[in-house]
């Protein structure tokens, strides 16, 4: 199933709760239901890659690919808010609350896009009203994700070959993947399938998760 490049059960009863919850110290008020990714917190691996990444620029184009309720597009959003989020999930529900939380917070930098369901790479075909889509020749300079490992390593590359080359020249992207879920290993595939014109590194290690950075070297 498509949709579980980014939730578990999005079929479920959707049953709302309010958290409160702090991104990269500001405080924010958000929705979460069943359905969509971490529905009770901020997930571990999100945490980790919060506290680690560093600072992005103060404008440009962001990308969260696979955003849930939307944790990594409000912090990057609260943090530049002179930039353009794009948050992308292939889940509906994930989507709303992304865009309901973006409103709550203040946040409309946020750009919600709903992928195609096949590739999870092309916009869908019936799109929400609340959603937008990624214009075909957008290049980000930054990319923050903590992608689907569980999907499978073929769908997983998938994935991310249809987003991490459109990092523009000195843009980086930052991955944050459990190490007993396959981090190493990911970083050599991505170095091979990347081509010479990206280097791939560990950037931090915690809590049993790697970040892993990717750049695209001019």
């Amino acid at each position: 199933m498509a949709e579980q490049y980014f939730a578990a059960d999005p079929a479920s009863k959707d049953v709302r709760r309010t958290l409160e919850v702090t991104l990269r110290g500001r405080d924010a008020r958000v929705q979460v239901s069943n359905g969509v990714f971490s529905a009770s917190r901020v997930d571990l691996g999100t945490s980790v890659l919060l506290k680690h990444a560093p600072e992005p620029p103060a404008e440009g184009d962001f990308l969260d690919l696979g955003c849930g309720w939307g944790p990594i597009a409000l912090s990057l959003a609260l943090e530049s808010p002179e930039a353009r989020i794009w948050a992308v999930d292939v889940n509906e529900r994930a989507l709303d609350l992304t865009h309901a939380n973006a409103l709550a917070n203040g946040c409309a930098n946020v750009h919600t896009v709903q992928v195609d369901e096949s590739s999870a790479s092309l916009p869908a075909t019936d799109q929400p009203k609340f959603c937008e889509s990624v214009p075909a020749n957008l290049m980000f300079d930054v990319i923050w994700s903590n992608p689907p490992i569980r999907i499978g390593k073929e769908a997983l590359h998938t994935l991310l070959m249809a987003w991490l080359p459109r990092l523009k020249p000195n843009g980086a992207a930052y991955l944050v993947v459990q190490k007993n879920l396959g981090s190493d290993s990911l970083i050599p595939w991505l170095d091979e399938a990347l081509g010479e014109d990206f280097t791939v590194d560990k950037y931090a290690s915690s809590k049993g998760f790697r970040i892993i950075e990717v750049r695209h070297e001019i």
